[in-house]
């Protein structure tokens, strides 16, 4: 034992150097951990960066923020919704198309983005089949802007919590656009359960226009359990509940599933379809997307 000491700290003072070089070191490296000195026009080394976390394609959001100065991009290159709606003795079926779907993120801080939502184009058609009438609507969809602050575990630990107020802008009315001005705030929750699975959860009120001058308020929660398959792949399923008390409206329940294929750190595809369980919610939703981070 003696021996050993006398071979690392032959004097006091070498001893000395070793441990204010450990401190230097510990020191440098608490530094590097430390990220909230990094912000929009100081961006984030890419070495810090956290793993790409996006809010698609479940409809379950993400609590997990983009890091500061850099960009992300979710995108739907297509998403279209079909209904067939037979109550009080009709024959109604619909559709809804979405293009160029865009989730446009900025990492403002190391805990906050900013991120503009909109529809470059939506296509909107029904057809009565006991009347005969056809109906179609397109054009460029709503936009929104939302403000995505986490609350904890962006960086570590294995839960994250997250909260996220938004507002839609009052765009001209249309076929495929409402004119009023609404918003909402989503609270979004997550948990690595380990072994390769996670959960997500949130909940979400929304105040939609009436179509009278007021706004009703809507509830929308999810649950969803996602797992790694095979190599870059891995899927999810999800169930969805939306809920319009103030309008007795039935209460729309879904079904969801997905897959993510991860091409590199930064890029991601996906695919799903959102299936509906009650029969006030649409029957079926797939979609296509891509994200990716720079």
């Amino acid at each position: 034992m003696t021996k050993t000491n006398k071979t690392l700290f032959p004097n006091r003072r070498s001893a000395l150097i070793v441990a204010l070089f450990a401190t230097i070191v510990g020191t440098v490296a608490d530094q590097a951990s430390d990220k909230s000195k990094y912000h929009l026009f100081h961006p984030t080394p890419d070495r810090l960066l956290r793993d790409l976390s996006t809010d698609r394609p479940d409809l379950t959001e993400s609590p997990y923020t983009v890091d500061a100065g850099h960009f992300q991009i979710e995108t739907d290159f297509v998403n279209a919704s079909f209904d067939h709606d037979k109550s009080g003795g009709g024959d109604v079926h619909s559709r809804s198309e979405v293009y160029g779907g865009i989730n446009f993120k900025i990492g403002l801080l190391n805990q906050v983005d900013l991120q503009t939502v909109f529809n470059f184009h939506v296509i909107e058609t029904s057809k009565d089949r006991i009347t005969g009438i056809k109906n179609r609507e397109q054009g460029f969809g709503d936009i929104t802007t939302r403000l995505k602050i986490n609350l904890w575990g962006n960086d570590q630990g294995r839960t994250a919590l997250g909260i996220m107020p938004f507002v839609k802008y009052p765009l001209s009315a249309s076929g495929v656009r409402n004119g009023k001005t609404e918003g909402g705030i989503i609270l979004p929750f997550a948990l690595d359960m380990g072994g390769g699975w996670g959960l997500g959860a949130q909940t979400e009120v929304d105040f939609v226009s009436d179509g009278a001058g007021g706004h009703d308020t809507e509830y929308f929660n999810t649950v969803t359990i996602g797992h790694d398959i095979i190599g870059n792949i891995a899927g999810y399923t999800e169930f969805a509940a939306l809920l319009t008390p103030e309008d007795a409206i039935d209460w729309q329940g879904f079904w969801n599933v997905g897959f993510t294929y991860t091409i590199n750190a930064n890029t991601q595809l996906d695919c799903g379809c959102n299936f509906g369980v009650t029969d006030s919610a649409p029957d079926y939703n797939p979609f296509f997307g891509l994200s990716f981070r720079y």
